[in-house]
């Protein structure tokens, strides 16, 4: 990588972010020390406010919602779906199903094994209009279900995710929020309006993910009670919470690439197993048609239900116990999985990322909601329920449902267990990745790829299960559905201003593209001429195209064509006043680079980094010209380019150097020229050759 002077927005040391980090922390510290030791007043606080936003705010949740799913899916389908979340060049880190397992776990969680039976019996017995216990009440528990779990809510992380990737893995800026108002703010994201941001993030994370472990909490006290005899109370709880914080901190130091990823796919592979068998020890038929049922249900009426407040007779207590909730809530989680999608998204496309985080988890998310929600209807309307009185049960005691659930099934006691397992597994990962992201959100990192310290991780799942503890304490499920409300509402407008920074930022990729076409120079214009008359050397092109050097012809070229070629555009630059600098690389950072700077335009670059390939079968190669061979790759600000340079001349590499130097260019002017003037992206030329 070129050496430079460091990005003021992108410090070459990690380090703690004071602000962000004592500003959240000590305002968590305070409202769990208040809630625990004023439980009364606390709990009054917290429904009031819930109260007032729901009824001045309940009908902003719905619009907001609509609109981040609209445009997340408006930009994977665009002409910017092609680019890639990193440089032109990059792969993804991880394979689909690794990908697919590790965002499902961290998006969702120990929430789908709580509500799986819990959310559709309640709709069930006591939907927000019309009559319960009927067809008509069964059909529409599963659309409200769907639409709670669907595309709804994975919109907010597809949005978030996609935006952090895009500014820091192709851009270079830091991981974190506040890097996404970059084209509305520019550099004074650094100050007071960045870490503003960055604190509402954390506080909706923390509070959103204390949430989901509560909920956890509530569900295994009743599972070991159930198995074991365990009392539910709030010692237990707090046992528990300890525990999962211990187990959670260790998972989280072990980093994405082992414990996160490990973790995650055990969980989707039992999750499959246990609804596999609700699937086919039940009535397997019925299931089926019911899936393809709902489905139909949610799609068709899909709008309808997005946009229905109730407004003529509107159930405030349904509202805030379930759609504001839900919708507050995955806000909430919005940094905290946006950014753990965008960690383990390098690579991949825009289209891609859209496509997988709103398919892949809905995919799973109906078939698991509409095999267990309507097994658990099915009970309910035919009155065979081992428990007596489950759906009374399972409404009222929500932490129950499962367990009461699976008594009706053959081989309870290893149900059960797999149903503890993954709860404890489900709670691991959601507190691992969690005080992972948390960690990274208050950190300055040198590296977008790099991860903050240990003890930072182990610092946020202590906060995070010290808050956990303290809503419990204040007042159980209600409180913790009442937090995760008025904290989701500060992020909620952060995220609109996220989607117009994403927007002026892809116009102005889209002009970089366009710039190739519309710039004068023919991009080939060098590569097919010799240097003695202009005629096209057909012979150079064809000893081009059979040549496979090695590692040793390849560091050759770059000492005796390369530096030679950029130090004449370098000489020749200098002489009419522009800062130049050649960079040589060494060891696994071999490449050779020119880097011009333009003031306060972003500047350009040209690197040719080698990349190692396999040596093509059709080579005719002796026994000593090995298996490999090696590309010199151009790389510009973007990344990687595609196209090899071996065996260029001297006045075919300056060519092609200015070719991409008029393409910079002309870039700048439609820049320049765009009404209004969009905000520049910092292009960090250091990245261009990772």
């Amino acid at each position: 990588m070129a050496d430079r002077a460091p990005d003021p927005l992108s410090p070459r040391q990690d380090r703690i972010n004071p602000v962000v980090f004592y500003g959240s922390a000590i305002g968590i510290l305070v409202f769990a020390l208040w809630a625990m030791a004023f439980t009364e007043a606390a709990n009054t606080v917290i429904y009031a406010v819930l109260a007032w936003i729901s009824d001045s705010f309940g009908w902003f949740y719905f619009i907001a919602v609509v609109a981040y799913l609209v445009f997340v899916i408006a930009i994977g389908l665009s002409r910017f779906g092609k680019l890639r979340l990193g440089p032109a060049h990059s792969t993804p880190d991880f394979n689909i199903v690794t990908w697919a397992a590790m965002l499902f776990s961290a998006g969702i969680g120990i929430d789908l094994l709580f509500f799986c039976i819990a959310e559709p019996v309640t709709q069930f017995l006591a939907p927000p209009e019309g009559d319960p216990a009927t067809v008509a009440a069964a059909r529409h528990a599963m659309e409200l279900t769907f639409l709670h779990w669907g595309l709804s809510g994975w919109g907010i992380y597809t949005l978030v995710g996609m935006s952090l990737a895009f500014f820091s893995y192709r851009h270079g800026l830091p991981l974190t929020i506040r890097s996404a108002l970059y084209p509305i703010f520019g550099k004074r994201i650094r100050g007071p309006i960045g870490h503003g941001v960055d604190i509402a993030a954390v506080l909706g994370t923390v509070f959103g993910i204390a949430t989901s472990l509560g909920i956890g909490i509530i569900q295994l006290n009743f599972g070991l009670n159930y198995m074991f005899g365990v009392p539910e109370s709030t010692l237990t709880q707090a046992s528990l919470a300890i525990l999962i914080v211990v187990f959670s901190a260790i998972s989280a130091v072990t980093g994405v690439d082992k414990g996160i990823r490990r973790l995650s796919e055990f969980n989707m592979l039992l999750a499959l197993l246990l609804m596999l068998f609700i699937l086919f020890s039940g009535q397997t038929l019925f299931l089926l048609n019911a899936l393809v049922m709902n489905v139909g249900d949610y799609l068709s009426n899909f709008i309808a239900l997005s946009f229905n407040t109730y407004a003529f007779d509107p159930p405030r207590d349904w509202l805030n116990a379930w759609t504001v909730f839900f919708w507050a809530w995955w806000i909430a989680w919005g940094p905290f999985v946006g950014l753990f999608l965008a960690r383990i998204s390098r690579g991949r496309t825009i289209r891609q990322f859209v496509a997988g985080t709103l398919i892949l988890p809905l995919t799973f998310m109906m078939a698991w909601m509409s095999i267990m929600g309507n097994s658990a209807i099915e009970l309910v309307m035919a009155g065979t329920a081992s428990v007596a009185d489950f759906g009374e049960q399972a409404m009222n005691n929500p932490g129950s449902a499962i367990y009461l659930f699976l008594q009706s099934y053959p081989w309870v006691a290893l149900t059960t267990g797999v149903a503890t397992v993954l709860a404890i597994v489900f709670f691991v990962t959601s507190g691992d990745s969690g005080s992972l992201v948390l960690s990274n959100l208050t950190s300055i990192l040198s590296d977008p790829n790099h991860d903050a310290p240990s003890w930072m991780r182990i610092l946020w799942a202590a906060i995070i299960g010290l808050l956990t503890l303290a809503l419990l304490m204040a007042g159980g499920l209600g409180a913790l559905q009442g937090a995760v409300v008025v904290m989701g509402l500060p992020f909620a407008f952060v995220l609109f201003l996220m989607m117009l920074g994403l927007f002026k930022a892809l116009k102005v990729e889209g002009l970089k593209e366009d710039s190739l076409r519309g710039s004068m120079a023919g991009h080939l214009s060098g590569r097919l001429l010799d240097e003695a008359g202009g005629k096209r050397h057909w012979r150079q092109r064809l000893s081009r195209a059979l040549s496979f050097p090695n590692h040793a012809r390849a560091s050759r070229f770059l000492a005796e064509v390369g530096r030679p070629a950029m130090e004449a555009i370098r000489d020749e630059l200098t002489e009419k006043g522009f800062p130049v600098e050649i960079v040589e690389g060494s060891g696994d950072e071999e490449h050779l680079a020119l880097n011009v700077a333009l003031g306060g335009e972003p500047d350009f670059t040209y690197q040719i980094w080698p990349h190692r390939s396999a040596m093509p079968a059709f080579s005719i190669r002796d026994s000593r010209a090995g298996t490999h061979y090696y590309r010199l790759q151009v790389h510009i600000g973007e990344g990687g380019q595609g196209y090899d340079v071996y065996g260029y001349s001297r006045e075919q590499l300056i060519a092609d150097i200015l070719d991409q130097y008029e393409r910079h260019l002309f870039f700048l002017h439609t820049q320049r020229e765009l009404p209004g003037g969009d905000a520049a992206m910092p292009d960090d030329p250091t990245t261009a050759g990772r």
